[in-house]
């Protein structure tokens, strides 16, 4: 079976490290901090103006002035600082975030990223988008392999860019792929969720990829 939502999120996990500055998206990003290694320290950053954020609070111990860029409730730790939403594009527009988890609607495979409009319809904006796949040093996409339009890893997005090259690693419900964004521009499949095969694969990816799987 593909993987769910949550264990998307617990891949996305296994690629923090110790000491890491990360910024979450909304969606599936949210769910990543339930994962994260015990004794693990790792700095989470919200656009909006925070530093060390916690996990979401229980039902009943919600502070409406304490959420996320997503406007979700979460909570306080000990080091949490706070600051201005200035303040905080300059976090990440000076290349000070290590590390940017976010959704998709649709990823090339070179690495394009278009995330924040569908012609046709109202968006409030990009919201802080850009600046994190500019500014980052690695970005993690992660989303449902394929929307009810059909395959998500394309040749060619054809959805309004909000990076040119700035995708590192896709991780889906299917599996993960790896992109040099930079030399090759070359799509990899590293790793496929139990229960899916590589034939389901090729059949919901329009994009190319390379096939780095141990007995494939």
């Amino acid at each position: 079976m593909p993987w769910t939502r949550d264990q998307i999120a617990a891949r996305a996990a296994k690629e923090l490290r110790e000491g890491l500055y990360v910024n979450l998206g909304i969606g599936i990003p949210t769910l990543v901090p339930n994962f994260i290694p015990a004794g693990m320290k790792v700095q989470l950053q919200s656009e909006n103006g925070m530093l060390g954020m916690g996990p979401f609070p229980y039902e009943g111990d919600e502070d409406a002035d304490v959420i996320n860029a997503g406007k979700q409730t979460i909570t306080e730790l000990p080091t949490t600082s706070y600051f201005s939403s200035a303040e905080s594009f300059a976090m990440i527009r000076g290349g000070h975030i290590d590390l940017s988890i976010l959704g998709a609607l649709q990823v090339a495979q070179n690495g394009d990223l278009a995330n924040w409009a569908i012609p046709g319809k109202i968006v409030k904006g990009m919201g802080g988008a850009m600046d994190l796949v500019a500014g980052v040093r690695k970005v993690i996409v992660v989303m449902e392999h394929v929307s009810k339009d059909g395959p998500k890893l394309l040749r060619d997005c054809g959805l309004p860019l909000t990076g040119s090259r700035v995708v590192d690693m896709v991780i889906t419900d299917l599996g993960v792929f790896q992109i040099d964004k930079i030399g090759s521009n070359v799509m990899r499949l590293v790793e496929i969720a139990d229960g899916v095969t590589l034939d389901e694969i090729k059949s919901k990816t329009e994009a190319t990829f390379d096939i780095r799987v141990a007995g494939n």
